[in-house]
């Protein structure tokens, strides 16, 4: 695998719930993470004393991070909107060369900043709430 550009990694959002996906306007960074909670079932009987942990036990989750310029654009808009009802959307992240995570995420947080001599910036930050699918691309 070669090296990948990251103004490739997009992060989608659905426009109307149908499955219409939109890259968030004016992005230019993003991260996605994963978290496993870990399960420790170390007893006294565990060999040597060392710490166990349950087999695909714990809660899985995902979280997303972007910052960027705003536009105001339909994207933001949205963006907004899910933010103020609490929605839990369906989003996209597409990994170059790799593959596209999709599931719902709630939007936790958006801000937005700018400097009397510089452009209005904002960031979004989205926690995964419920299962999430990859697709290899």
């Amino acid at each position: 695998m070669t090296a990948q550009s990251g103004k490739d990694l997009l992060v989608k959002v659905d426009m109307d719930g149908n499955g219409v996906f939109e890259t968030l306007a004016g992005l230019r960074a993003t991260r996605l993470s994963f978290n496993a909670e870990q399960v420790d079932v170390t007893s006294l009987e565990s060999a040597g004393g060392w710490r166990e942990l349950l087999t695909g036990g714990g809660v899985k989750s995902a979280a997303i991070a972007g910052s960027g310029v705003f536009r105001d654009a339909a994207t933001d808009e949205r963006a907004r909107q899910i933010f103020f009802d609490g929605a839990t959307p369906r989003f996209q992240v597409v990994i170059p060369d790799f593959g596209i995570v999709a599931g719902p995420f709630q939007i936790t947080g958006i801000e937005y900043a700018g400097s009397h001599d510089g452009e209005a910036t904002y960031e979004v930050s989205m926690a995964s709430a419920g299962a999430l699918i990859f697709t290899a691309i």
